[in-house]
């Protein structure tokens, strides 16, 4: 059996999909679905049980709990950057990773779990996988960090496998129960066909209007990567997930504005509220990445938003 937490979500239903797809169908799927609207992320899967993310946290104790398990993708997580709750916070994000992280340890089951671009900050020194790079901005971010920190300390003595990924700007399908903090291609789409415009931030931090730079990485190579290291058990650290390449907001949005071949891209005033907490440049180093035999070749925004624009307007 392989453990998808956070599977009803944005990339753990995603990286279901593909297990699907690889035949694995013996699949645990732990999450909460208070938000009912996640189901439609998981209406075409194929698993073997469903487990409130409550309950299975409360049986992790057990000394019978589950066994014969291949492997745990950890994907479950409070990722809202807006989250100031820091308790909150804190308890679904560190301290639930660390009790899974030592029960795969014991049972000495590979663990990969979702870590986060997030914490770089403002990325003023950098994206490397450095300890000089790192300083988080939101509560969001620091919990990610923290328990960076502690695998890091781990990682010397640990029993099996643990790989910790750090998502850059994820977009793609099964995306659109985040509302607010759904991907700026999903947001894009969602404008051009209620309004034949799409609107992007103004200028700020001395870039020109849209001229803001992201490492925008498509969801089905973010997978991809999460397969890759399940076929890779010998390695383990913690590794950044994006595709290398910055590129900028105009980019993504004039992708759009010729998938559907009309509308017009303007431009708002930056948020007040964002200023001074915004990453206007982001651009994974994947040196670490390709040090240890990776060589996954990562869709650029064109290849990747025209895919998934194909895939979310196919129904119309």
């Amino acid at each position: 059996m392989i453990i998808v937490t956070g599977g009803a979500g944005f990339i753990g239903s995603n990286l279901i999909h593909a297990l699907n797809c690889q035949g694995f169908n013996n699949i645990l799927l732990v999450d909460n679905l208070t938000n009912g609207h996640k189901m439609h992320n998981i209406a075409d899967l194929t698993i073997e049980d469903y487990m409130d993310k409550q309950d299975f946290i409360a049986r992790l104790d057990e000394v019978n709990f589950l066994s014969n398990i291949k492997a745990v993708f950890h994907q479950g997580a409070c990722s809202a950057t807006t989250e100031w709750n820091g308790h909150y916070v804190m308890e679904n994000n560190y301290n639930y990773s660390k009790r899974l992280l030592h029960w795969c340890q014991t049972r000495k089951i590979p663990f990969v779990y979702a870590s986060s671009a997030s914490v770089y900050g403002m990325g003023q020194n950098g994206f490397s996988i450095d300890r000089a790079c790192e300083k988080p901005i939101n509560m969001y971010a620091y919990s990610k960090f923290q328990f960076d920190q502690y695998v890091r300390n781990l990682l010397p003595s640990s029993q099996s496998q643990i790989v910790g990924l750090r998502y850059f700007n994820v977009y793609g399908s099964r995306e659109q129960h985040k509302g607010s903090m759904s991907s700026t291609a999903y947001h894009f789409n969602a404008q051009l066909r209620q309004s034949d415009e799409v609107k992007l931030f103004a200028g700020c931090d001395g870039y020109a209007d849209g001229e803001q730079e992201r490492d925008f990485v498509y969801v089905n190579d973010v997978v991809a990567i999460n397969l890759w290291f399940l076929n890779h058990p010998e390695c383990s650290g913690i590794f950044n997930v994006g595709t290398g390449k910055a590129q900028t907001f105009n980019t993504m949005a004039q992708t759009v504005v010729d998938w559907h071949g009309r509308g017009k891209i303007s431009y708002i005033p930056f948020p007040q509220h964002l200023q001074g907490a915004y990453q206007s440049y982001t651009q994974a180093d994947l040196s670490t990445l390709r040090a240890i035999g990776c060589d996954h070749a990562f869709l650029d925004v064109k290849a990747g938003v025209t895919d998934y624009l194909n895939r979310l307007n196919r129904n119309d």
